[in-house]
C-alpha cells in the first residue's frame, strides 16, 4: 500500500504543478493585462473575460496538490519493510517506518497541504476587479468599498504562499538530511534561494504599490514567485517517483 500511495502522491503533485502554471496561457491568449505590472490573481478577477478559466485551474491545482501532500504524509507515516536495525541511530535510518519520526517530513508535507487547501480556497474568493490597471478599482479598494472577498483573498493568498515557502524549506532540508529524493536534494537549495528572493521582490513591490510609489514590476516578481513554486513542486513529484522505483 505505501508504494501505491507514493505513486499517487507523485502523479497528483506533478499534475498540480502543471495546473498551477496555467497563467502562462497569457503568452498566447490576449487577456488585456500586462504581465510585468499586474497581479497573477487579477487574471481570475470576476470582471475579466477569462476569469472563470483561471479560477478553475487554480481550484484544480490546489486540490491536486492538497491530495498529493496528504498522500505523501500518509506514505511517510505508514510503516513498511523489515524492522529497523536497533544499532542504527533513528536519524540515519532509511526505512519508511522511521520516516514517521522525521519532523522535517511531517512539517513539509503538512505545509504543502496548507498551500494546496489555501490555493483552492483562493480560487473561490476572486477579486471583483483589477486594481493595478483600473484606477477606480484601486480607489474603491483603498476606501474599503470593494466586496469582502478582496480582504479574504489577501488572507488566503498569504496562507498559500506561507505554506509553499515552509514546504519548500522543510522538504528540501528533509531531502538533504535524510538522504531522500536526489533531484530535490541537488536542486532544492537553489530553488529555495530564488523563491525567497522573488518573494522579497513581490512584497516590496506590493508595499510600493499600496503606498502609491509605482508598481516596481510587481507582475514580473509575482509570476517568478509562483513559477518557482510550480517548478519546485514538479521536481518534488519527479523525486518522489524516482525514490519509489
Amino acid at each position: 500500500m505505501p508504494g501505491k500511495v507514493t505513486r499517487a502522491s507523485a502523479v497528483l503533485l506533478f499534475l498540480g504543478a502543471l495546473a498551477y502554471t496555467a497563467w502562462v496561457l497569457e503568452v498566447v491568449v490576449r487577456t488585456g493585462l500586462d504581465p510585468v505590472r499586474t497581479y497573477v490573481s487579477e487574471l481570475a478577477a470576476a470582471d475579466q473575460p477569462l476569469g472563470g478559466l483561471f479560477r478553475a485551474t487554480d481550484l484544480a491545482a490546489g486540490l491536486l496538490v492538497l491530495a498529493g501532500a496528504v498522500a505523501g504524509l500518509l506514505a511517510t507515516r505508514a510503516p513498511a519493510g523489515p524492522a529497523p536495525d536497533p544499532g542504527v541511530p533513528r536519524w540515519a535510518r532509511t526505512d519508511t517506518g522511521a520516516a514517521a519520526r522525521r519532523p522535517w517530513l511531517l512539517v513539509g508535507w503538512s505545509a504543502l497541504a496548507l498551500f494546496g487547501a489555501a490555493t483552492a480556497l483562493d480560487s473561490r474568493l476572486p477579486l471583483s476587479c483589477a486594481p493595478t490597471v483600473d484606477p477606480e478599482c484601486a480607489a474603491r479598494e483603498t476606501a474599503g468599498l470593494v466586496p469582502a472577498t478582496h480582504a479574504a483573498h489577501a488572507v488566503s493568498s498569504g496562507l498559500a504562499m506561507t505554506g509553499a515557502l515552509v514546504a519548500m524549506v522543510a522538504l528540501t532540508v528533509a531531502a538533504r538530511w535524510y538522504g531522500l529524493w536526489r533531484p530535490l536534494a541537488r536542486t532544492g537549495p537553489a530553488l529555495v534561494a530564488l523563491e525567497l528572493a522573488a518573494t522579497a521582490w513581490t512584497l516590496a513591490a506590493v508595499a510600493a504599490f499600496e503606498a502609491g510609489r509605482g508598481l516596481w514590476s510587481l507582475g514580473a516578481g509575482q509570476r517568478l514567485q509562483v513559477l518557482l513554486v510550480a517548478v519546485w513542486t514538479g521536481v518534488l513529484a519527479v523525486s518522489v517517483a524516482r525514490e519509489r522505483r
